[in-house]
């Protein structure tokens, strides 16, 4: 297992300060600030530590207020709102120096049969073993690609990443707003149903916001851009292991008043459809106001 892979699962691992409160970290990865994805899966499982396991979650919704500070724990506070016959819902706000930063609603439920279709994983896709990593094609393309995605690229993180469509990286050709990802955890996924799903949370916030920048030539990594997350849900479909290869396959229906807006699904290997996201973000050209 991966250093980045052992770090994920520790900051997943939230420090219990009092009923209905919890304290999470960050990694020491000298991010400008906190990760989206790692909010959302420590929310998720702050939710999850309130909840009994024969009630896994099926949907999430939240919202980011406030970039979040690495170097400053972070303290989730959860309000059990409801518990019904099926049905729990939790609210949780993520919190920094006495400011919300953050709040998510997830929903959980007993385990119940009924009415079961899918959509078929997309046709023709590459299979992963075929395709090059980001540090692979890094050392292919060289000097094409630009020194901030370099930079990223060369990160040590806990999932590998795959790219389907790699020309949105050296062009500033318009490109349809579409984009497919393999990816996979660099370690072992405990077989546990909360960890999984806080795992599939984080991971959900990679790539999916840039997809709306590629019908206009551009990039997350373009420096007159500022980005940000404003809004993220997830549905979870089926229960699946995480240890293998995922396809994230990602469209951007709609881009306007700064606002980039995603969709994406998450197959297994097999063909599971296993989540759905959909996410709002900011992606406003620096000549703007840069008020948030």
């Amino acid at each position: 297992m991966s250093a980045a892979m052992q770090e994920l699962l520790s900051i997943l691992d939230l420090e219990t300060l009092e009923h209905n409160l919890f304290r999470g970290r960050s990694p020491k990865v000298r991010w400008q600030r906190v990760f989206g994805g790692q909010v959302i899966g420590q929310a998720l499982v702050a939710a999850e530590r309130t909840v009994v396991p024969e009630r896994p979650v099926h949907s999430l919704h939240g919202y980011f207020m406030l970039p979040g500070d690495p170097e400053v724990p972070i303290v989730y506070e959860v309000d059990r709102i409801r518990d019904g016959r099926s049905f729990t819902t939790r609210r949780v706000v993520a919190i920094q120096r006495g400011q919300a930063i953050f709040s998510l609603e997830a929903s959980f439920q007993v385990e119940e049969k009924g009415l079961d279709h899918q959509f078929p994983i997309p046709l023709d896709m590459p299979r992963p073993e075929t395709l090059k990593s980001q540090r692979e094609l890094l050392e292919e393309m060289g000097e094409r690609v630009p020194e901030n995605i370099r930079k990223f690229w060369a990160r040590e993180r806990p999932l590998e990443l795959k790219p389907v469509n790699v020309e949105h990286y050296t062009s500033r050709d318009r490109l349809p707003p579409r984009q497919n990802v393999w990816l996979r955890a660099t370690g072992k996924v405990p077989d546990n149903r909360g960890i999984q799903a806080a795992v599939l949370a984080y991971l959900s916030d990679m790539t999916l916001l840039d997809t709306s920048t590629f019908a206009h030539g551009r990039s997350g990594f373009d420096p007159d851009i500022q980005m940000a997350s404003l809004d993220h849900s997830m549905w979870f479909h089926r229960a699946h292991p995480l240890d293998g290869w995922l396809l994230y396959s990602q469209d951007s229906p709609s881009a306007s008043g700064s606002r980039g807006f995603s969709r994406g699904t998450l197959y297994g290997e097999d063909g599971t459809l296993i989540a759905s996201t959909a996410q709002e973000g900011l992606v406003r050209l620096r000549t703007h106001s840069k008020s948030r």
